[in-house]
C-alpha cells in the first residue's frame, strides 16, 4: 500500500468504469462527491486535493485559491464554460476534456432532433394518442434528402454530424473560422465565410460552438430573421448561443418552424419557460453527450486524463491551456 496517497475528487454521476480505473491504483485516494454540492461544502475539500473530475459543477478563482496541492482539473465532457481557466493557468495547472468520447452521441442527438423536427414526430405522436387522425395532413413532413444545412463548428462533433447528414444526401455547408476551408471542403462540405449571407440559403442550422462571449447571443433577432423562413434550428452546444426570447419570437411568428434544444440559458430550465409552451420545440434536459457509450468512455477519458497528470506525462491533446505544459 502506498504512504503517500494522492486525493482525487469525482461527482457522485462519474460512470462506475472511470472510478474503477482510480480505485485500481493503491497510489490514489478516491473520494466521490455530490454532483450537486454547494460551494461552501466543496471548498475543505478541496484542500489536500491534488485532483478533481468535474461535471457541471463550477470551477473557479476561488475554488482555486482553496486548492493549494491541486495539479488537475478534468471536465467530464467537453464543454468548459463553468471553469475559469485564467485561475488554473496562472497555476500552471492543466484543464482537460475528454476529447471524442461523447462525440457520436451528441452528433446523433443532433441528428435525432433534425429527423423528429422535418418528420414533425412530436405532432403526429400526439395526434396518434389522441385518435385525431384527420389532423395528420394539416402540415406534412419533409424529407431530409435535397435539403441544405448549415453547422455551426467543425470540431469534433461537428464533423461527425457532417457525415451523417452526407448520408442522408444533405448538403451541408460549414462556418468555423478556425478550420481550413480545405479541410472542410476534404469532407464532402462547403465552408462559409460569411455567417449572415448563408443563413438564408438553409434548411436546417445546427449549433456546435463552444459557448464564448465570441458567440454568446450568435443567434439573436436579426440573425433569426435573415433565416430562411421556415427553417429549423438544433442547439446541442450550450444555452445562451441562442438568444431565448428572440427564437421564442421567431417560433411564433412562423420565421422559424421549429427548434429541437438539449441546452438552455439556464438550467435546469424553469418549467414556465414560454419555449416549452411552444408545440414546434422539441426539448431534452442536456442529454446529448449522455449514454450509456459515452457516460462510460467519459468515465475512462476523465480518469486517464488525472492519471497522466499526476503521472507525469500528460495527455497533450486533451489539455484545453496547453501553455501550462511548456
Amino acid at each position: 500500500m502506498a504512504t503517500n496517497r494522492r486525493k482525487v475528487l469525482v461527482p457522485h454521476t462519474m460512470g462506475a468504469e472511470g472510478v474503477a480505473l482510480l480505485r485500481a491504483r493503491d497510489d490514489i485516494e478516491t473520494v466521490v462527491y455530490s454532483a450537486t454540492i454547494a460551494q461552501a461544502e466543496l471548498l475543505p475539500l478541496l484542500e489536500d486535493c491534488a485532483g478533481i473530475a468535474l461535471s457541471g459543477t463550477p470551477y473557479r478563482q476561488v475554488e482555486m485559491n482553496a486548492s493549494p496541492a491541486m495539479q488537475v482539473v478534468a471536465r467530464i465532457g467537453v464543454g468548459f464554460d463553468t471553469v475559469e481557466i485564467p485561475a488554473l493557468t496562472a497555476r500552471r495547472v492543466p484543464l482537460m476534456t475528454v476529447g471524442t468520447a461523447n462525440s457520436v452521441s451528441v452528433a446523433e442527438q443532433a441528428f435525432h432532433m433534425m429527423i423528429s423536427l422535418a418528420k414533425r414526430h412530436a405532432a403526429l405522436d400526439r395526434m396518434v394518442h389522441a385518435g385525431i387522425w384527420r389532423e395528420r395532413h394539416d402540415g406534412l413532413p419533409m424529407e431530409l434528402a435535397g435539403k441544405t444545412v448549415l453547422i455551426v463548428g467543425f470540431g469534433r462533433i461537428g464533423t461527425r454530424l457532417a457525415k451523417r447528414c452526407l448520408g442522408f444526401d444533405m448538403t451541408v455547408l460549414v462556418r468555423d473560422p478556425y478550420v481550413d476551408a480545405a479541410a472542410i471542403r476534404a469532407a464532402g462540405c462547403e465552408p462559409v465565410d460569411d455567417l449572415d449571407a448563408a443563413l438564408p440559403l438553409v434548411d436546417f442550422v445546427s449549433i456546435h460552438c463552444p459557448k464564448s462571449p465570441e458567440t454568446i447571443g450568435m443567434f439573436n433577432t436579426a440573425r433569426l430573421a435573415a433565416m430562411k423562413r421556415g427553417a429549423f434550428i438544433v442547439n446541442t452546444a450550450r444555452g445562451g448561443i441562442i438568444d431565448e426570447r428572440a427564437l421564442h419570437a421567431a417560433l411564433t411568428s412562423g420565421q422559424i418552424a421549429a427548434a429541437g434544444l438539449d441546452v438552455f440559458e439556464t438550467e435546469p430550465t424553469p418549467r414556465d419557460n414560454p419555449l416549452l409552451k411552444l408545440d414546434n420545440v422539441v426539448a431534452s434536459p442536456h442529454m446529448a453527450g449522455v449514454t450509456t457509450e459515452a457516460v462510460a468512455g467519459m468515465a475512462v477519458a476523465t480518469a486517464r486524463n488525472i492519471l497522466s497528470v499526476l503521472d507525469g506525462k500528460p495527455n497533450r491533446d486533451n489539455v484545453i491551456n496547453k501553455e501550462v505544459l511548456d
